[in-house]
């Protein structure tokens, strides 16, 4: 009974990240970011502001680099690697020290409103209709006006960026945090 229990959890902690979408595009479908700087906002940045968007943005690139990996239950590399493996090792190319799974990545960093979000914070969702949990993550890559643009690994297209106004991941969104 201890063994089966032992199991189940074991189970339920690597489940965090299992997020399966019904596609009705073709698989060609590439989706790019770039940056625009015609809408930047004019402010005074202090060097503390400036040093939190180098760290985010080469975050962001570090996470970029995986785009088109397939994806794969626990993976961390360019073999296969699922959504909190991806944030995962994107953080830690860049020495920021995070947990593994999704549900735990969650409890970190500081909650914001999604209008207050920029490049380099989380995503965090519930794909599951019967789950309670939180199961999966992005990573912001882009804010244009309210088109929020995160990366992220789904089961059924691997490692791609997606935007917070397709249906299926505004309806999933729980929350956003900021970790840098």
């Amino acid at each position: 009974m201890y063994r089966k229990s032992l199991v189940f959890v074991f189970i339920m902690l690597l489940s965090g990240c299992i997020a399966k979408k019904k596609t009705t595009y073709s698989k060609s479908r590439t989706v790019t970011v770039n940056a625009s700087d015609s809408k930047k906002r004019k402010t005074k940045r202090t060097k503390k502001a400036v040093a939190e968007n180098d760290t985010a943005d080469k975050v962001v690139h570090s996470a970029l680099r995986f785009t088109g990996v397939k994806y794969r239950y626990g993976g961390t590399n360019k073999k296969g690697m699922d959504c909190s493996g991806l944030i995962y090792v994107a953080l830690q190319e860049n020495d920021i020290l995070f947990p593994r799974v999704s549900h735990q990545m969650a409890n970190e960093g500081k909650r914001i409103r999604l209008n207050e979000a920029q490049k380099g914070d989380l995503l965090f969702f519930k794909t599951r209709k019967k789950g309670k949990n939180i199961n999966h993550v992005g990573l912001i890559v882009d804010i244009d006006g309210d088109d929020v643009k995160f990366i992220h690994s789904t089961t059924s297209r691997g490692v791609i960026v997606s935007s917070l106004r397709e249906g299926y991941w505004n309806s999933a969104f729980v929350k956003a945090t900021r970790i840098l």
